[in-house]
């Protein structure tokens, strides 16, 4: 099948948006305006105003929101990183590397809900990040900290069968793609830990480009996060105003066989979501259609 497109043998790509770019709206409006906009899914941010993971009857509420997506015909990525949903007075605090234990156990408490969650709605993946290290902290403990509070979640999620999908971000202690893999070799490489790959992140600070770090990524992809972004610059852009050539690097994630979500993730552009939602798809529907045709390696295919 010589020339055949990468989307004719794995399928097209399927686009989401983050909830967390649509903060000032109630969950089933956002909801309803990504179905009606024609998104495949959903990015879904437990937080005070979305399927608050705290308050009570979450069960039932999950219920819920599964019947919504169901109805919508939305798939969903479940998303950890609420920024005050545990403290609110400390950014995404407390975190997975803190010193104090008991902090510690009510984030990985938060990600055992999130699993659970997931595993309600259905969804293909539990996003997660390590956090930035705390002031005083020796980077060998923080490591060790990590490690040993992911190690009952990956346990928990590996008997629920939702994959825990590991953020690299910027300003935390698991930063880049090698970090990640020195947290896979330290947990002894579990099948259940994937990887959160964000797009902009590899333009912000990964040595390799855009679509080679899709590449590099591949079997480990579990959730992929998109946005535009500067050289050096950790500040999420809509599309265009950065400087991310997006065809090659949809091209390149088509040709992985990725399965899940490619969620735009905006979450400073909630006070104009619905304005950003709308623009964000047909740029990326432009952008995979405007992909080199690939063979079933990924590499181009030869015109003539």
């Amino acid at each position: 099948m010589t020339g055949e497109t990468t989307a004719s043998v794995h399928g097209p790509l399927r686009f989401g948006y983050g909830t967390n770019g649509l903060a000032d709206l109630r969950l089933d409006d956002a909801l309803a305006l990504l179905a009606d906009l024609g998104y495949d899914g959903v990015g879904l941010t437990l937080d005070h105003m979305h399927l608050d993971p705290l308050a009570p009857d979450l069960a039932a509420r999950t219920r819920e929101v599964a019947h919504r997506l169901d109805a919508l015909g939305l798939g969903v990525t479940v998303e950890t990183g609420a920024r005050y949903v545990l403290d609110p007075r400390r950014k995404h605090g407390p975190s997975l590397l803190d010193p104090d234990p008991d902090d510690r156990a009510r984030r990985a408490d938060l990600l055992l809900r999130a699993v659970r969650v997931a595993a309600d709605l259905g969804a293909h993946a539990v996003h997660c990040f390590s956090g930035i290290t705390p002031a005083g902290t020796d980077e060998d403990t923080a490591w060790k900290r990590l490690a040993e509070s992911l190690a009952p979640v990956l346990d928990t999620a590996a008997s629920a069968g939702v994959p825990l999908a590991v953020e690299p971000e910027p300003g935390h202690l698991l930063a880049t793609l090698a970090d990640f893999h020195r947290l896979r070799r330290a947990l002894g490489d579990p099948e259940n830990l994937g990887l959160t790959l964000d797009i902009g992140h590899c333009q912000c600070l990964e040595p390799l480009p855009p679509a080679d770090c899709v590449r590099a990524a591949a079997p480990w992809l579990r959730h992929v996060q998109v946005e535009d972004m500067r050289r050096g610059v950790h500040e999420h852009l809509p599309f265009g105003d950065g400087e991310i050539d997006f065809p090659p690097v949809l091209a390149a994630l088509a040709a992985t066989g990725y399965q899940g979500l490619t969620v735009v993730e905006l979450p400073r552009h909630s006070h104009a979501g619905p304005h950003f939602a709308e623009r964000s798809l047909p740029f990326l529907r432009r952008a995979a259609a405007a992909s080199p045709r690939t063979n079933r390696s990924g590499e181009p295919s030869a015109t003539h």
